[in-house]
């Protein structure tokens, strides 16, 4: 057959369409719709967050409800290995440490008032230092890198290594801190004890404070950056000086990130553990006895894990209370303001 004859058989019939895939139009084995773009775009997030979420639950709210089992159970060291056949004592636990007529509640209120006036202490202390030195490194001169990364080293070194050399420095006969007071500068009649009696508190108060600062100064820092320069290039061409500038831009600017930073602050500071119990070892002084230490002493010194669990059931409830009125306060605040 020639050329012009293919052609012209060619010409007369359509090509042979290809066979449909199994499935219809989609192309899914089976019959199977595809899912929506939408509905993977939402499913997305929370399938990154499923890991996070099982954590938590496994190293968070998994113990957290055990131990709050545990605050029914008369769980002595008698019940150590087999917990699950304590006696049921139903509310006892909380009565008992809720009494303030007895010792349990006449030393757990002691210690809830001590750690409440180590919070509010501390944490004040953390944000004044922390804003005052964001605030004053905004500036440029001279060495700002090398002092910021001083300031940051006491929240970048390990806890237990810079607690523990606090404790060798507030050694009564051979602490550093006495050899500046007492020997060189002469500001008290004797050697005092720091770790000890009532000035235990105020060591507590030394290290928590040196130990946290950074973290409020390494936020407002960072929390500076958003601030425009033009408003205070225009306060100042109107005669504002710094102290206006800084109560007028500076302090309204910081309100959101400081209504955060002051709640995690106080949080981190309540539940604080490591810090009393390498100063003062498992007997803190009354004036340093955190309620952190003394559940601590009621469950693992005492053998008293009920009671114990008891008074973390109250102490997560008292938390959880002063975060939901804060956050309310501090919401309702913005709205005010914002009208």
């Amino acid at each position: 057959m020639s050329g012009s004859e293919m052609t012209i058989a060619t010409e007369g019939h359509a090509p042979p369409a290809r066979p449909a895939r199994p499935g219809g139009a989609g192309g899914r084995r089976g019959g199977a719709p595809r899912l929506p773009a939408r509905l993977r775009r939402l499913g997305l997030p929370y399938l990154l967050l499923l890991p996070a979420v099982l954590l938590e639950l496994l190293v968070h709210l998994v113990p957290m409800l055990i131990g709050i089992m545990m605050s029914f159970k008369e769980l002595t060291q008698f019940y150590i290995r087999d917990w699950g056949s304590a006696p049921w004592r139903g509310l006892e636990n909380y009565r008992v440490s809720i009494d303030l007529n007895a010792p349990v509640g006449q030393d757990l209120l002691n210690s809830f008032l001590v750690t409440c006036a180590f919070s509010l202490l501390a944490v004040g202390l953390c944000w004044l230092l922390g804003t005052t030195a964001a605030i004053f490194m905004q500036e440029d001169f001279r060495g700002r890198g090398l002092l910021r990364a001083v300031f940051l080293t006491p929240y970048a070194l390990p806890v237990y290594a810079a607690v523990i050399t606090w404790a060798f420095m507030f050694q009564r006969d051979n602490g550093m801190v006495n050899h500046v007071l007492h020997d060189q500068l002469g500001l008290t009649g004797e050697r005092p004890f720091w770790l000890l009696g009532g000035n235990s508190f105020a060591a507590l108060a030394v290290v928590a404070v040196w130990k946290t600062w950074p973290f409020a100064f390494l936020i407002v820092m960072a929390a500076l950056q958003n601030i425009p320069r033009e408003l205070y290039e225009a306060a100042s061409i109107d005669g504002a000086g710094i102290w206006q500038q800084i109560r007028k831009i500076t302090l309204p600017s910081l309100r959101p990130i400081n209504q955060v930073l002051v709640l995690v602050l106080f949080l981190w500071t309540f539940n604080d553990f490591n810090t009393p119990y390498l100063l003062f070892g498992e007997a803190a002084p009354a004036s340093a006895n955190l309620i952190s230490v003394h559940i601590y002493q009621s469950s693992f010194v005492t053998w008293n894990f009920g009671t114990g669990s008891a008074m973390s059931v109250l102490l997560l409830l008292f938390l959880l209370v002063v975060t939901a009125a804060y956050l309310l306060a501090t919401s309702r605040g913005r709205k005010t303001a914002d009208v």
